[in-house]
């Protein structure tokens, strides 16, 4: 069973745990419980809401499964996660892999993600009907470390096709840039837990290198992956839907249970993820020469069985 991503939305919930469960009650009343879900079923918990409680109990034992416990803003943004201080069994190992690799080699990983990415967006574009060369021209031409910074160059044009010649993305701003917000927190929040999972540091960037930011290996890694949120946010923009509902969220937490086709076949986005981050500390090793990365050639999305909450 694919882990599930738990979002608590509502204000005056308390979280617990109690056995081998997350336990939800009404903070009102009689304290009612609205639900439990057991914590190895867990992914991660978004919390969305300013009326929370939780207990350290609970805290613990997410961190001891692995999964992260996001904080967001009024804006969507994930503004806090708590990470488990040890991840995969071979967590020393690959840390010292990752500390000592070369500028060369994280280079041409990035090169190879800023690729990917571009494909992706293009492929998006395919998907609504818009011109796809520009951003495939900027793909070919990407270099090791991207220096001709091939990757904003495409943005440009992305967003324009996208959502318009006067849209700009903005993390502050209602509307469709609340939407992608609140889609690239719980991609942030599963790929943050796919590089503690395999064994690498959050911190230890390839590309982004801003000192405030904690998740820098996980905002290059999620990198190819953003396409798949801006095309649902697309189609529900397209029908009427411009800002974040219930809705809106439900439509964009399952966006990670799609299928994605990869060179190893098509799996999960979740899972899609957690292979490249395996990947990485594989390369870093010298295990394998090349990333596991998405192939942007053929459908992106199918419809998965899995259900998520």
């Amino acid at each position: 069973m694919i882990a599930r991503i738990i979002e608590i939305a509502d204000d005056k919930r308390h979280l617990s745990k109690y056995r081998g469960f997350m336990i939800v009650h009404n903070t009102e009343g009689d304290r009612q419980e609205l639900g439990r879900v057991p914590l190895e079923d867990i992914s991660a918990v978004i919390a969305n809401a300013h009326g929370l409680s939780y207990t350290n109990n609970l805290l613990v034992a997410l961190a001891e499964q692995g999964a992260p416990f996001v904080l967001c803003s009024s804006s969507h943004n994930a503004v806090g996660m708590l990470l488990p201080i040890e991840g995969n069994f071979e967590q020393a190992h690959r840390m010292d892999a990752q500390i000592i690799a070369k500028l060369p080699q994280k280079k041409k990983i990035w090169g190879d993600l800023v690729r990917s990415k571009l494909e992706q967006q293009a492929y998006v574009l395919e998907e609504i009907g818009k011109p796809t060369a520009p951003l495939l021209r900027l793909a070919a031409n990407v270099k090791s470390g991207d220096p001709q910074n091939l990757e904003a160059q495409g943005a440009r044009i992305y967003w324009k096709f996208l959502f318009g010649e006067q849209f700009k993305r903005d993390r502050g701003v209602e509307g469709v840039n609340s939407l992608l917000n609140y889609g690239y927190t719980i991609l942030r929040a599963c790929t943050a837990r796919a590089v503690i999972a395999s064994g690498l540091h959050p911190s230890l960037g390839l590309h982004h290198s801003n000192d405030n930011n904690a998740m820098r290996l996980v905002d290059d890694l999620m990198e190819p992956f953003r396409p798949i949120i801006d095309l649902v946010v697309w189609k529900l923009n397209n029908a009427g839907i411009e800002n974040v509902t219930p809705q809106s969220k439900r439509e964009l937490a399952l966006s990670l249970y799609h299928d994605l086709n990869t060179h190893s076949g098509s799996v999960p986005v979740t899972v899609a993820i957690q292979n490249l981050a395996t990947s990485l500390a594989m390369v870093f090793l010298k295990e394998r020469e090349n990333i596991n990365l998405p192939i942007p050639s053929i459908p992106m999305i199918k419809q998965s069985s899995s259900e998520q909450e």
